[in-house]
């Protein structure tokens, strides 16, 4: 085993001697070490509970004869982070996350692992470290939060929460409508009750088979959450028997299992920022531009908020992932024979699987669209592509040109949006909020519910450099490359150029002749770094756009 590094031997008896010091037993120390990684903090909400978590883990691991080890793993709120600075220091966690767990367990020499994470940046971190360490390791999510409930009985969600505040500033409702929002959108722990981020990862790591059934869907609360996680601490002891590990189940094939799993389920568009950071650590680079082939003939099953008003635990009770693979598997769209943590293919799992609610995940047949949920667009204005979450984009606003308003930075484009100086047509243009721009490629969930909350989510477009939350609706397209720092095409934007969008299509265009762009571009200085010390500055040097997304060189 590893962990005979550490325990075995008259060579590591001062290595013993500090397990002793920690109150392990020789017993414990004569069976395998068992790394369980916690996400658990007190400022987090869909992180609250997982001491709780990772107690049913330890459990688990202890019932199947090994001895687990808890080390933790930093997590922000992206919520809490939104709308300040702080925001900045969102994505760039997803590396430390990998670094910091890849130094942990290298360094303790355990012989397997079990994930403890929930929310955003922490799934992917953990994906990419599991894929570096290349240890038995399986997954087990926190679970997604309750959907709340307002005073006159509508359901409400997060994304709702930062719409309403758009709504106030438009005068469509006052401070007391406000604060039932504030106070009933968030009524329990977990991650965020809509597809976004979080329940995005967690769904896909079920659909990648590195987690067991219900990982994406359990609620937070139920306690049939701490059942599964005694299970992933059993289940990763078999997988430690078996010696399966996680590049052994996440292969090329397993991401195309999760890009169409992604494209049925409608999932956030950062998940085009993680899938291929993960697929990197594997070896396996995925081609940005296939996400659109795979959309083309994958249909969208799941209108969950913000695309829908159904939330995370219906799509539970409806039979979660595994029910929408099996419908995804009625037309052939995955690989079965992949390998899963459970022991078996992805075939032996979905036997006899059934979708219990064809109202929440519509059969194959009678789908929402016959496309997947997410496009990759490409064209002058974006030469190497940006992403929209087309599932929660209206129809009216599929295909749009209208003339750019153009900001330098998120807190602008809000101030112009709150002060009524965006109107219907405009396509409003944030830029220098990429990875190094930023730098730390911020979300722009509050510009995109501003324009929500005033009304004009089916009148105005967005694009940014910067990323989309999955609570963004509307025609709002982020992540363009090149970025504005690099030069790329949105940084030559001017106010008034006509832009055209054509979602159906893939296209995205700057209507502008090369003779002005080349103009333009001969005259463009890169403004002076935002933040010119700390992490994020050395961030900013060693991040390439071009690797979607903060994937360090």
């Amino acid at each position: 085993m590893r962990s005979d590094n550490v325990t075995r031997g008259v060579e590591r008896s001062p290595n013993r001697s500090l397990f002793y010091a920690l109150g392990y037993t020789k017993e414990e120390l004569e069976r395998p070490l068992v790394g369980v990684v916690s996400s658990y903090n007190e400022i987090v909400p869909g992180h609250m509970h997982l001491d709780k978590i990772t107690e049913a883990v330890k459990a688990g691991v202890r019932m199947a004869g090994g001895t687990p080890v808890v080390f933790p793993a930093i997590a922000v709120c992206d919520g809490i982070a939104m709308g300040h600075v702080g925001m900045k220091y969102s994505l760039v966690t997803r590396d430390l996350i990998a670094d910091s767990t890849e130094a942990m367990a290298l360094a303790h020499q355990f012989d397997a692992l079990v994930m403890v994470p929930n929310c955003d940046k922490n799934v992917p971190g953990l994906l990419m470290a599991a894929a570096r360490l290349n240890v038995p390791t399986i997954f087990c999510s926190g679970g997604p939060m309750l959907s709340g409930r307002l005073q006159d009985g509508r359901r409400t969600c997060l994304s709702h929460m930062f719409e309403a505040v758009g709504a106030y500033k438009a005068g469509k409702i006052d401070e007391s409508g406000v604060e039932d929002y504030e106070l009933n959108a968030c009524p329990s722990c977990g991650s965020c009750s809509g597809m976004y981020t979080a329940n995005s990862m967690n769904c896909l790591t079920e659909g990648l088979g590195l987690a067991l059934r219900g990982n994406g869907t359990i609620p937070a609360p139920y306690s049939a959450r701490l059942r599964l996680a005694k299970h992933a601490g059993m289940q990763v002891m078999e997988l430690l028997r078996q010696n399966l590990r996680p590049r052994d189940i996440m292969t090329e094939a397993a991401f195309h299992n999760a890009e169409t799993l992604d494209m049925a389920l409608g999932c956030s568009t950062n998940s085009m920022l993680h899938l291929p950071a993960i697929a990197h650590e594997c070896g396996i680079e995925l081609d940005l531009e296939y996400a659109n082939d795979i959309s083309r003939r994958t249909p969208n099953l799941c209108h969950l908020a913000p695309a829908g008003d159904t939330f995370m635990e219906d799509l539970d009770r409806a039979g979660g992932v595994w029910a929408v693979m099996a419908e995804l598997n009625k037309k052939g769209l995955l690989d079965t024979s992949v390998m899963t943590v459970t022991g078996k293919t992805l075939a032996e799992n979905l036997e006899g699987v059934e979708n219990l609610d064809p109202e929440l995940i519509r059969p194959i047949d009678n789908p929402y669209s016959s496309y997947g949920g997410i496009a990759v667009l490409k064209g002058s204005l974006a030469p190497e592509g940006c992403v929209v979450k087309q599932s929660a984009v209206a129809e009216e606003m599929m295909a749009h040109q209208g003339p750019a308003r153009v900001f330098d930075s998120e807190e602008e484009a809000i101030e112009a949006i709150y002060q009524g100086r965006i109107v219907s047509g405009d396509v409003v243009v944030i830029r220098y909020e990429g990875p190094k721009g930023g730098p730390g490629m911020r979300e722009m969930l509050n510009p995109t519910s501003a324009i929500a909350g005033m009304g004009l989510d089916k009148e105005v477009a967005l694009i940014t450099d910067g990323r989309f939350s999955g609570a963004t609706r509307g025609a709002s397209i982020g992540h363009v490359c090149p970025e504005a720092a690099q030069g790329g095409p949105i940084a030559l934007v001017e106010e008034g150029d006509l832009i055209r969008i054509d979602i159906p299509n893939c296209r995205i265009e700057l209507l502008v002749d090369e003779e002005t762009l080349a103009r333009r571009r001969a005259a463009w200085v890169c403004p002076e770094p935002k933040i010119k010390t700390g992490y994020l500055a050395r961030y900013a040097k060693l991040v390439s756009s071009a690797a979607r997304g903060a994937v360090l060189e």
